[in-house]
């Protein structure tokens, strides 16, 4: 059976249109007789959204018992049996409630599509996953409902419906997204100009990358190799020499004139792995492309050109950016370098050619170790010296038996045993002193440095050269070999700093070990240039100018100057080691050590600033949260209090002592309940700026539960008390444990069954008085038990009303505040429990210790 289709309608906001365009999709596909029914819409109460459900049939909804309380979910089974061609169901990214067959309903969407139906949903860009916690430091609300990002990415449509903020917001104040009472607290917090300035960029973003990825698999699929111009992407190529930075850069600023321009890196690597650039300049370059908002990659490839071409190729890059050649001109006669070859098979990429500092100093060709050890080269020229001679005269008896090419093979073999022992130029030494002596010895006229013959001087000469080509070749090898080994103990140690750092000890002081401990020095120390000195060379002596920042081992380095060796990592930091000096192969591994150190300081740093950041952010969001209540939940009381003052005052209609009593009743009740609710937003206020006075002290709660059940009014009937005589005193602030308790019973109350009472209960466990406030209402979700406690957070596609505003947060605060916690729990058989938990009154004598007691 064929799978069904997927279509999604994306929104950058609660309120843009997705279900209306989803719906307005549905008549279409009706009118074009396709047989179309609805899964499950929520309209949210907009009655334009809402008309368009007329006339469609809609398939019933599942029920479920949940802690008490009816829900309504998707019934697949029923769409299944069903079998219509589409299906509408909306909000892809909702959770079930408990009981449901799937989790989340972009579970069930996949269990109707591999039926063979057609599915068309909607979902908003708060709810993929992976921008989830860019939304959050956007508008500060966590978003519990979220899908993969590969669900939507899968889909065979994703059509963006977007709306301008100030479209949006035009929307709400006219009521078409939210009831009247929720548009104030809405435009001031959630649905703010910047904010969805910054979510329909995330959305628009998102959509786009989605259509790069069809237009790249339409491109695959079609065999184009050759570049469409659809988005400029400028490819920048590093050697990992000292001008990759000047080229990042000269690319950066090339891709910041094109708007929404992709910066891409990328470092060709040989396939022998024997040679590349510096890994210091690589590290270095690939932290300044991402600084600039590119990426870096590495390709592999003996054929440098067409690696980077292709390379570009791949990514659908528009302009390549290449540095001037070093290489002089007489090497350019033999090779015409990257840049000339690269731009003669670049086709449609633009190639641009930079010059640099680097090109007038031209290559220097990097020095090269000796291959073999310095034990080696003595032997093989002990080897030549003595075992030639030695095979001259072990010879000697046999030149009559023997022929000259064979005399001539057993001199070969010597020299290859010399160049094997000791490399090349023992070897070629042995070879030339190999020719006179089979000259002298062994070639006619004997005994003479003549040779009558012309071909035992071709054969001679045969030999020079071979033994000259063999000694060549094994000298090569051995270097190569050499390197290899070079570069393997480079690469494990590379890897081990790649795993130090995944494992998450990239702590500066742990690098700065390992180093130690690599490199076996005496002492590793990082050192800062202080702001208020200098940048001359004097400085480099100057202990006063360095600062340590980390070191590990023995004595550190206090400045430059007096250590063996020294990376510069940049103008401010300088690795300083002491214990040996380091040759050039060691040096460029701990230039890539230096600067991983670098970067670690660096993030450690940013992860201060932002633990340092967050506190503000924090006051910053409970600050928009107090005027969301200022405009939001203080108006119902005002306009309460305003019409009951407003009625008394007419003097047109004559009250009746009874309707009179009523009218001040319900002003004084408005003005109670504002006063309250004034006096909740100034302690939260105290509370996040740490300034609430707290008067701690032993107190009973026998004394304080009575006065805020006296406080609740009308509702007092509706709790009952559980509180053991014999319970010890807590310490507390006496009004402000009353005020807890108060908004606990209050919340607890509402929803409440009206024919059931709140209990209040109180034991001790340890040094610790619990408190519990059980009611038997629909209770909370346990993925929402920390959202109770945010003020002021009720939007979202669907109704929050369920949410708690501020009398939660405030009691946690205030509860936090007296040394105490206070935490949500089920209640046994459905409903929700408040945990107030505080120290217990210490016994006298140990009071009466702690006063004594410095």
């Amino acid at each position: 059976m064929p799978r069904g289709r997927l279509r999604v309608y994306l929104g950058a906001a609660p309120g843009v249109g997705k279900t209306y365009a989803m719906l307005s999709e549905g008549r279409r596909a009706l009118e074009r007789g396709r047989d179309v029914v609805v899964g499950l819409v929520e309209t949210h109460d907009r009655a334009r959204t809402a008309e368009l459900l007329d006339g469609m049939e809609v398939v019933p909804r599942r029920k479920l018992l949940h802690r008490g309380a009816t829900f309504t979910e998707l019934d697949v089974d029923a769409v299944v049996a069903r079998r219509p061609k589409v299906v509408l169901i909306d909000e892809l990214a909702h959770t079930n409630v408990p009981g449901s067959k799937n989790v989340k309903r972009w579970q069930d969407i996949q269990d109707v599509i591999d039926a063979g139906i057609d599915v068309i949903s909607t979902v908003n860009i708060q709810h993929l996953e992976s921008v989830n916690d860019v939304v959050q430091e956007i508008t500060g609300i966590p978003q519990r409902e979220t899908v993969p990002d590969e669900v939507v990415r899968r889909a065979d449509q994703v059509e963006l419906v977007d709306m301008s903020p100030e479209a949006l917001r035009r929307r709400m104040a006219h009521g078409n997204v939210y009831l009247p009472e929720k548009v104030d607290a809405a435009l001031s917090n959630y649905f703010r100009i910047g904010n969805l300035t910054a979510l329909r960029e995330l959305a628009l973003l998102w959509v786009a990358g989605k259509v790069d990825d069809q237009l790249d698999r339409y491109r695959a699929e079609h065999g184009i190799a050759t570049t469409w111009e659809a988005r400029e992407r400028v490819v920048v190529a590093l050697t990992g020499g000292p001008e990759g930075d000047t080229l990042v850069r000269r690319a950066a600023r090339i891709a910041a004139r094109s708007k929404g321009a992709d910066l891409l890196a990328v470092h060709v690597t040989r396939a022998d792995g024997l040679t590349g650039g510096d890994p210091a300049n690589l590290t270095r370059q690939r932290g300044l492309v991402e600084n600039m908002g590119g990426t870096y990659h590495q390709v592999v490839g003996d054929d440098v050109p067409r690696a980077l071409l292709d390379f570009a190729r791949g990514v659908n890059a528009t302009q390549l950016v290449l540095g001037a050649s070093r290489r002089g001109r007489f090497a350019q006669v033999f090779a015409r370098g990257v840049g000339v070859e690269a731009t003669a098979l670049s086709g449609s990429i633009d190639v641009h050619m930079i010059t640099h500092e680097g090109v007038r100093k031209g290559r220097r060709p990097a020095r090269s170790r000796a291959a073999l050890t310095r034990t080696r080269r003595l032997s093989g020229w002990a080897v030549a010296l003595a075992g030639v001679p030695l095979l001259t005269a072990a010879l000697v008896p046999f030149r009559d038996v023997l022929s000259l090419p064979s005399e001539i093979l057993f001199f070969l073999v010597m020299v290859v045993v010399v160049a094997l022992a000791g490399g090349m130029w023992p070897a070629i030494t042995a070879a030339v002193g190999g020719s006179l002596l089979l000259n002298y010895f062994f070639t006619p006229p004997i005994n003479e440095f003549t040779i009558s013959d012309p071909e035992n001087f071709f054969a001679l000469t045969v030999f020079v050269v071979v033994a000259a080509a063999v000694s060549a070749i094994v000298d090569l090898a051995a270097r190569r070999t050499r390197e290899a080994a070079q570069a393997g103990a480079d690469a494990e140690l590379l890897s081990t700093l790649a795993g130090h750092v995944l494992r998450g000890e990239a702590a500066v002081p742990s690098l700065l070990a390992r180093i130690s401990e690599t490199f076996g020095l005496g002492s590793v120390t990082l050192l800062e240039r202080r702001p208020e000195s200098g940048q001359g060379p004097a400085d480099l002596s100057d202990p006063e100018a360095w600062r340590i920042v980390a070191t590990s081992g023995g004595s550190p380095c206090t400045c430059p100057a007096v250590a063996d060796t020294d990376v510069v990592i940049d103008d401010n930091l300088v690795l300083a080691a002491r214990g040996r000096l380091l040759d050039a192969a060691d040096r460029r591994v701990l230039e890539a050590f230096a600067a991983e150190t670098a970067v670690a300081l660096r993030q450690e740093r940013l992860e201060e600033e932002a633990e340092q950041a967050k506190p503000l952010a924090r006051a910053d969001r409970m600050r928009t949260a107090l005027l969301a209540a200022v405009s939001h939940d203080l108006r119902t009381p005002l306009a309460s209090a305003k019409a009951a003052v407003e009625s008394l005052r007419n003097t047109d209609i004559t009250w009746s002592p009874s309707d009179r009593a009523e009218l001040l009743a319900t002003a004084e009740e408005s003005l109670a309940r504002l006063d309250r609710l004034v006096v909740n937003l100034l302690d939260m206020s105290r509370l996040q700026a740490g300034v609430l006075g707290l008067s701690l002290q032993p107190v009973g709660l026998e004394e304080i539960l009575p006065r805020a059940i006296d406080d609740l009014g009308h509702a007092s009937d509706r709790i009952e008390g559980d509180v053991p005589v014999d319970l010890p005193e807590v310490v507390a602030d006496p009004a402000l444990l009353e005020r807890v308790l108060v908004n606990l019973m209050s919340n607890a109350v509402r929803y409440n069954p009206p024919d059931r009472t709140v209990l209040v209960t109180a034991s001790w466990h340890g040094d610790n008085v619990e408190i519990r406030v059980i009611d038997r209402g629909p209770g909370i979700p346990p993925e929402a038990h920390d959202r109770v406690f945010m003020p002021f957070q009720r939007l979202g596609d669907r109704d929050n009303h369920s949410g708690v505003g501020l009398g939660l947060a405030l009691s946690r605060g205030l509860s936090e505040a007296m040394g105490g916690t206070l935490v949500p729990d089920e209640t046994p058989g459905g409903g929700l429990t408040m945990i107030l938990t505080l120290p217990m009154t210490p016994p006298i004598s140990a009071r009466s210790q702690a006063v004594v007691e410095p």
